[in-house]
């Protein structure tokens, strides 16, 4: 049997002190999945980890239990703890989920905004047309998170806010912007701007309809990501066991 290979993701943990609390194990962890460092499948071996972080198994498992919790790892008998794989059938269903609860925020969102909090959602769209223009599909995919969670904040409906982050954290080790075409996601942008143009207007029959014009779209092109490759998981549950 061939040696098995050291897992990519022990080599992007930052250990800044030996020892250390289950907090920041739990947020290194957590931060290392959500930058998409690490792809879905990816091994998290337990004893590595801990010594690494200069602990004890404990709560490095209780670290995993907590993100088990929030859909960003798995644990399965006889393959250990793995950065969480979707299948395409639930990695679309989550863009359902995530649909509904920027919708039920947006009108919210738009009619409360400050200045302060245009600006903002402005200006990321223009980071946004930057990353086009250079083609760096890792940094339109933060910046397009950023620029829908901007959207909502205003709502100051933080249960559903709340809600919103945790649906987008269970897609990001798929990083699908990464994944999808050049082409797809500049028209995808193209629906960004409309919905930015629509929101600075306040107009919220205008930005609802964008938006919805924009999610269509957007689990069209979530539904030609690869099923081949490794990042997405078998559809079969009975395989992923």
């Amino acid at each position: 049997m061939p040696p098995r290979r050291r897992s990519v993701l022990l080599s992007k943990l930052v250990i800044e002190n030996q020892g250390s609390p289950q907090r920041e194990i739990l947020d290194e962890l957590r931060r290392v999945i959500l930058d998409g460092a690490v792809p879905p499948g990816t091994a998290i071996p337990l004893g590595e980890v801990a010594e690494l972080f200069g602990v004890s198994h404990i709560p490095v498992r209780e670290s995993l239990k907590t993100l088990i919790g929030e859909g960003l790892v798995d644990h399965r008998a006889n393959l250990g703890y793995t950065v969480a794989q979707l299948t395409s059938a639930e990695l679309r269903e989550i863009y359902i989920v995530r649909e509904t609860l920027e919708t039920a925020a947006l009108s919210a969102a738009a009619e409360q905004a400050t200045a302060e909090d245009r600006a903002e959602i402005a200006g990321i769209h223009a980071r946004m047309e930057d990353a086009i223009r250079d083609d760096d599909p890792v940094a339109y995919h933060r910046l397009s998170r950023e620029f829908h969670l901007a959207l909502t904040r205003p709502s100051r409906m933080y249960r559903l806010l709340h809600m919103l982050e945790s649906a987008w954290n269970m897609t990001e080790p798929v990083q699908p912007m990464v994944h999808v075409a050049r082409g797809d996601r500049a028209t995808l942008h193209s629906d960004h701007q409309a919905m930015l143009d629509a929101f600075l207007a306040n107009d919220v029959a205008r930005l609802l309809a964008a938006s919805e014009h924009h999610h269509k779209r957007l689990n069209t092109v979530i539904a030609t990501l690869p099923t081949d490759t490794g990042l997405l998981a078998a559809e079969d549950i009975s395989l992923r066991k």
